[in-house]
């Protein structure tokens, strides 16, 4: 206010004032007046005394959760409080202030639960802290923007030891982890207080000892999940992990100075072990007819509960999210290293147009991958409208091709959460989905959606690779892996399918002249990886593995030799080939016992591809179609292997 009288704005306000309050006086309006302010800037004077002080002191106890404090919202909170006189009151935020925003409202949930909580440690009736913990009023940090959504008390009394008790409270005080770091740490330290509550003594920590160990470790080994299923082996090792922790701070910090020296974990006997993979489980790649449904219902991606719809046209949505699906099944690439491209993410050198991301697992930037022409369209075609949406974007992600889409990210590019439930929400909206199978009514199957999420995708172009008969080497320098073992744990054809298809086709071996000659499922299998145009039972070539034939390979000739249909493409490539030697072999005036021996051998290989032609024919339809299928299965099989990779025969049928 200056000397002679009111600023214009105050003047202008006070005017205003007197039309409902003709007798008011300027010093006792004033004394109730914000001062002008800047953007940045808020005032508590308009508020009631009490209501000063409740929000002056829960806002203080309220920055240290937010990630951004934003005055506006304050500024707004303090105009719709300005008839409220206690924020202890028993109304709702709602019915305190109905004409606020979501965001201001948010904001006065956080206030209001730290207001409550120091009324009730003054006047006595908070509950004893050995009991429990108001996460949200003891500043617990949450890893959304939004901080932590909702109050939540955690109740101590299920932890039995005063210690460990103890010890979890000053650690959640003194170092604010984020909620999953809470929640895993605080699994850890229950299941820990339930294996040491038979144990003597365990109520006194310096009392502890090896043993005590062994028993939470024990703990731990065998722990489930909140809803009584097995826990996997990262859970529960991280459930570990974040309890010794836990037990490493209260040492740092002297927080339990009498625990015992020997409550120590041993490394080498204190070891979670990670469990083998079932191998019918093996291979999470999404089949290429499933692919084929999901690119037909294109159009409802980034439709009805699509993240990031506040800030994106429904159009440029989709267009984004449609975007991220292509690239996801066309690279092969990881989630975060497709959301993290940047904008100068395509590279063209010599006609051929090259992906340029970012291996943030192995830490190896600047990759490139070759990617077809399509795919580069559609970045091309996102990229061109992104840069036209850049004025209306958050300023930090002007570098990423998926930037983020509010202030209050965390990363500058689009988050994975936002990607993987726009996914699901895609997928749920689907309303047919097929599997490869039928049922018994000859029904097409039901596919299993939750199978379908955006990492199941690198998985997906491991596989088409692999079905297509790229070579092992080549498929490994596509999915940027140092070892070869690790390419091949992405794709596979599962044990329970590879048996099946045994089962079928071990009926349908053939010999060397093409008569059926039938064989049980653990003779094909102890064969079946002899030599690439069909198994082999001759004793000494098996047991090298069908490395060591006695007549080099001239399996036609040979009356060990058993193919079977999964062989049939591979047959007819050797006939042909065989046939290009024969003309070769005219072509150099070979002697006529070379050409009559390729002869013979082609003669004899149309003999046994004949025969297994007409035996599928004279099969029923359905029939006929299982067998076809365990051979494309067991082609994959082969496929797979190393070894004989190079001498496998792909089809583009097997592809499908």
């Amino acid at each position: 206010m200056h000397t002679r009288g009111p600023c214009r704005l105050h003047a202008r306000h006070f005017r205003e004032y007197r039309r409902t309050a003709p007798a008011a006086t300027l010093a006792d309006w004033a004394a109730h007046q914000a001062p002008y302010l800047a953007p940045h800037q808020f005032s508590l004077l308009p508020l009631p005394d009490q209501i000063r002080l409740e929000m002056l002191y829960g806002l203080q106890q309220t920055d240290p959760w937010l990630r951004i404090f934003e005055p506006p919202q304050v500024r707004r909170l303090v105009r719709d409080l300005a008839g409220t006189t206690t924020l202890l009151s028993q109304v709702t935020d709602e019915q305190m202030c109905p004409r606020s925003t979501v965001a201001v409202l948010r904001l006065l949930t956080r206030v209001r639960i730290a207001v409550r909580a120091a009324h009730a440690e003054y006047t006595g009736t908070a509950p004893a802290k050995a009991d429990f913990l108001d996460l949200r009023a003891l500043g617990q940090r949450a890893r959304t923007a939004g901080g932590i959504k909702t109050p939540k008390t955690v109740d101590l009394r299920t932890i039995q030891q005063p210690w460990l008790r103890d010890l979890l409270r000053t650690w959640t005080i003194q170092q604010r982890p984020s909620s999953d770091e809470f929640a895993r740490t605080l699994r850890g330290v229950e299941l820990a207080s339930r294996a040491l509550a038979p144990r003597q003594g365990t109520e006194d920590p310096a009392r502890l000892r090896y043993d005590d160990v062994t028993a939470v470790v024990e703990a731990f080994r065998t722990a489930l999940k909140l809803d009584g299923e097995p826990a996997g082996w990262n859970y529960r090792m991280s459930i570990a992990s974040h309890f010794f922790a836990l037990i490493d701070y209260g040492r740092r910090s002297e927080t339990t100075e009498a625990l015992s020296a020997a409550f120590v974990r041993d490394p080498a006997t204190h070891r979670i072990t990670q469990e083998e993979t079932n191998e019918d489980e093996i291979g999470k790649a999404i089949p290429e007819p499933v692919i084929r449904q999901l690119d037909a219902h294109l159009d409802l991606l980034g439709q009805g509960r699509a993240r990031g719809q506040r800030t994106l046209a429904p159009a440029d949505l989709q267009l984004m999210y449609r975007t991220l699906y292509v690239v996801l099944r066309d690279t092969g690439r990881r989630p975060l290293e497709v959301l993290s491209l940047p904008l100068d993410c395509l590279e063209t050198r010599h006609d051929q147009t090259s992906l340029v991301w970012n291996n943030h697992k192995a830490r190896r930037h600047r990759r490139r991958l070759p990617i077809t022409t399509p795919t580069a369209d559609a970045i091309r075609t996102w990229k061109t409208r992104r840069d036209q949406l850049q004025p209306t974007l958050p300023p930090s992600g002007a570098a990423y091709l998926f930037p983020a889409l509010t202030r209050l990210a965390t990363r500058p590019y689009l988050h994975t959460s936002y990607l993987g439930e726009t996914l699901r929400h895609w997928v749920d909206s689907i309303s047919h989905l097929h599997d490869e199978g039928t049922d018994t009514h000859g029904n097409p199957l039901p596919f299993d959606r939750t199978l379908i999420y955006a990492y199941a995708f690198r998985h997906s172009f491991a596989q088409r690779h692999a079905d297509a008969g790229t070579p092992l080497d080549v498929l490994r320098e596509l999915m940027d892996h140092k070892s070869v073992s690790t390419t091949q744990r992405y794709y596979t054809v599962s044990l329970k399918r590879k048996r099946d298809a045994v089962t079928k086709l071990s009926a349908h071996v053939v010999d060397n002249h093409g008569r059926p000659s039938p064989c049980s499922e653990s003779t094909y299998e102890l064969r079946s990886v002899a030599v690439p145009y069909g198994g082999c039972t001759e004793p000494s070539n098996v047991k090298a593995g069908g490395s060591s034939c006695p007549i080099r390979f001239q399996c036609a000739g040979c009356g060990y030799y058993r193919p079977d249909p999964s062989y049939l493409t591979a047959i007819e490539q050797h006939i042909n080939e065989l046939r290009a030697d024969r003309e070769t072999a005219r072509a150099m005036d070979a002697a006529e016992f070379v050409i009559t021996a390729l002869t013979a051998q082609i003669s004899a290989f149309e003999q046994v591809t004949d025969r297994m032609r007409r035996q599928l024919a004279a099969l029923p339809t359905a029939e006929r179609q299982e067998i076809e299928e365990a051979s494309t299965i067991l082609r994959k099989v082969r496929a797979g292997t190393h070894t004989l990779l190079p001498l496998t025969v792909i089809t583009q049928e097997d592809q499908a």
